[in-house]
């Protein structure tokens, strides 16, 4: 595979939150230019800005959780011998899992009731936007699935260890 190919699809998440992100800095910069220079400016730009945004956070968000670069304070379990920490951690993998996916299916209920109502200037399903929540909550989910068996093979794999040791 080449490498930028095998590149993208690693870091997908990153790849599409950069281009939201830099359709958000282009358009708001236009905008600003047309505004102060011009006397008039793009009437649906906030619109398609906010939802870039949007996007781009969410899909940030899934890529940080993807690669366990959100912030978390940990000096407790640290302190704890090894077997609690391996449960603590299991445990956090296993709320995690249940959140992620609650907040999934919150998305997707909220997803179905916004589909019927237009956005204020384009008209666009509102869909579209709140969308980003069902994308984002569901990598994370995945994630969340992916960090767990991560964490139980961890473990297995310690006590196998510690099985051979003595």
């Amino acid at each position: 595979m080449n490498k930028t190919v095998k590149f993208i699809w690693d870091h997908f998440e990153e790849v599409l939150a950069g281009a939201f992100i830099v359709v958000t800095t282009v358009l708001v910069l236009v905008n600003v230019f047309l505004r102060y220079f011009m006397n008039t400016g793009l009437y649906w730009s906030e619109e398609v800005v906010t939802s870039c945004f949007v996007w781009s956070v969410f899909l940030g968000a899934a890529s940080a959780y993807k690669r366990g670069t959100h912030l978390g304070v940990d000096i407790l379990v640290e302190k704890l011998p090894a077997g609690a920490r391996n449960v603590v951690r299991l445990l956090v993998q296993l709320v995690l899992l249940f959140t992620n996916a609650y907040l999934l299916y919150l998305s997707i209920v909220f997803v179905g009731l916004s589909y019927i109502k237009p956005t204020a200037v384009l008209g666009v399903s509102s869909a579209w936007v709140s969308s980003s929540l069902i994308v984002g909550f569901g990598l994370m989910t995945l994630y969340s699935v992916m960090h767990l068996i991560t964490c139980i093979r961890g473990m297995a794999g310690k006590t196998e260890e510690g099985k051979g040791e003595a």
